[in-house]
């Protein structure tokens, strides 16, 4: 017998088949076959929205179920890659952070109606006549939703490596790329995750506004969940909310089993602890792919061209050390050069809008809007304040238990893909019946879907908590508020102001949203700045949609500036791991 006598049956042994595999191809089949029947909806002509419009029907759900997230996943698709193309820059060149960073400070706070004002046009003459041009213009709409919040968690994570990883990194000489896969991303990914799951619930929440928006004349209406429930909540009918609210709980739960639990319990290995955790999350998909033969021996190839590529010797280049008087005042002079370069195009850009909003506004409207927009702020200050003394405490707590946060997760998930919108109903007819003022009682509104950034980064920042300290906490026997004050809250707190930058800019955008409630014919307004937006949006006034988004930026990144950037650096210069 020789060697390849020996090795032939091996072989066929790895290629041959077993029952996972058939369970697994029976998956990968119909989730190709679902995937295929929707986007084929996309290639047909715009007309048909008209000529077949959307249905309360609930025999319709399945089909507008599997619409409305083909499109989330293709947005989350988009965020990924936008998130580490955009994190790895920011995080690794200073001079990229100084513009790069205010301006995801900028594009959190724009409104997703101010996107679909501009953009609606734009992708429908992209595919002039076809289904395609609204159904991409819906996909950035969620997409702007999702990439702020999974770009900032990475560009945290970045920033925050332990220093001992850093070093370990610098002896083995790893180059630039090597460093970015091998070390950045692992170690950003427990994070990444759970705000990746946070931003697809959250997309949820806006998913109404995108399937059925109205900017001046312009009305378009996708079949999907989103443009059933305004539907329903324009007819007053309670039974197809219901019918809506099983659907996105049915979808939530297939995404919670087949893709995020698998992706949960692998990234888990990525975790940074020197000792085992006591218990790790499961997935029975991951087992059952874990357990297919032939499946398994297909993505060999994969793996290794996988590997090569992140062990490709690519040197990304880096800053000059500044330690000689020559390199030192070149640093300065291109520093000079860069800011002025900013300045300049900031000045620019804000003398065009000037132009444009001074040919039909003038003073008395800003001030007005800028009150407006003051309102607005203290809505949401108290609003994130209460939603940190609640959730904090919450998210350690589950956190901290991997078991308990697996059975939390799809719970947590749906109750912040609950759209803001299906609360309409109960809000506005308690107000009207008591006869309470909307200006207090439709605040909440703002904060139902936002206050899950902050619950999803502390149970992220909890999970990534590392055992070993955990232990030794236990060891020197810190109990109640010292436990708290000098273990937990010192290690969750680069994860909790993540979650509070951005559910402080989701409250601003969810605003537009919450300040102007309908239920049928009665339409309740609380004063503020998100209400100015939707009512200019509905009627087409473009000048003041401008004005009213430019001073939300404006105060968005104030805020974020003053308060959650110096908070940011605190923890990044106190409280880093390692």
């Amino acid at each position: 017998m020789n060697l390849q006598d020996i090795r032939t049956p091996a072989l066929g042994q790895v290629l041959r088949p077993n029952v996972w595999d058939v369970v697994a191809l029976v998956l990968i089949i119909g989730t190709m076959v679902a995937l295929v029947y929707g986007g084929e909806q996309t290639t047909l002509p715009l007309s048909t929205l008209d000529v077949n419009p959307v249905s309360l029907d609930p025999a319709n759900l399945p089909l507008y179920a599997l619409r409305t997230t083909m499109r989330m996943l293709l947005a989350i698709a988009c965020s990924i890659v936008f998130t580490f193309i955009y994190a790895a820059l920011a995080a690794k060149s200073r001079r990229a952070e100084m513009v790069l960073i205010p301006l995801l400070d900028i594009l959190q706070s724009v409104p997703i109606l101010g996107f679909l004002t501009f953009t609606v046009v734009f992708f429908l003459n992209l595919f002039p006549g076809k289904v395609l041009g609204a159904e991409l213009a819906c996909v950035f709409a969620i997409f702007t939703s999702q990439a702020w919040n999974m770009t900032f968690s990475m560009y945290q994570s970045m920033r925050n490596v332990p220093k001992d990883l850093e070093e370990a990194s610098q002896s083995f000489h790893l180059t630039g790329w090597q460093r970015f896969w091998r070390l950045d991303v692992p170690f950003a990914m427990p994070g990444l995750i759970w705000n990746t799951m946070m931003s697809m619930s959250g997309g949820w929440f806006f998913v109404v506004a995108s399937e059925a928006i109205t900017v001046g004349n312009t009305t378009v209406t996708l079949p999907g969940i989103g443009s059933y429930v305004a539907l329903a909540i324009q007819e007053k009918n309670l039974t197809a909310i219901g019918y809506a609210i099983l659907a996105m709980l049915l979808v939530i739960i297939a995404y919670d089993q087949l893709l995020f639990r698998p992706v949960v319990a692998w990234a888990d290995k990525f975790r940074f602890e020197q000792t085992a955790s006591a218990s790790a999350p499961t997935s029975w998909m991951l087992d059952l792919f874990r357990r297919t033969r032939a499946l398994r021996a297909l993505t060999y190839p994969f793996t290794a061209l996988n590997r090569a590529v992140s062990n490709l010797h690519i040197g990304f280049p880096r800053l000059a050390a500044a330690s000689k008087g020559g390199s030192e005042r070149q640093s300065r002079v291109i520093d000079a050069v860069w800011l002025a370069a900013i300045l300049a195009g900031t000045g620019y850009a804000a003398w065009k809008s000037y132009q444009y909003l001074s040919a039909t506004l003038d003073l008395s409207d800003v001030v007005t809007t800028i009150g407006y927009g003051f309102i607005t702020l203290a809505r949401v200050a108290v609003l994130i304040a209460l939603a940190t003394l609640i959730w904090v405490p919450i998210g350690v707590w589950i956190g901290l238990r991997p078991k308990l946060a697996e059975r939390i997760q799809p719970l947590a998930q749906f109750l912040a893909a609950f759209p803001a919108n299906l609360a309409f109903p109960v809000f506005v007819v308690i107000i009207v019946r008591f006869g309470l003022s909307p200006n207090i009682w439709l605040s909440p509104l703002m904060i139902l879907g936002t206050q899950w950034y902050i619950l999803f980064n502390v149970i992220a920042g909890a999970s990534a908590f590392p055992t070993d300290l955990r232990e030794a906490a236990g060891s020197f026997h810190l109990k109640g508020w010292r436990w708290w004050v000098k273990v937990v809250l010192p290690g969750i707190f680069p994860y909790y102001i993540t979650g509070a930058i951005t559910a402080s800019g989701g409250s601003w955008n969810a605003s537009i949203v919450a300040e102007v409630a309908s239920w049928g014919d009665t339409h309740l307004t609380a004063t503020g700045l998100g209400a100015y937006i939707a009512k200019a949006t509905e009627a087409g006034d473009f000048p003041r949609v401008v004005l009213g988004i430019a001073i939300m930026c404006v105060l968005v990144t104030l805020f974020n500036r003053l308060l959650w950037r110096p908070l940011y650096a605190f923890g990044e210069r106190r409280l880093r791991l390692g």
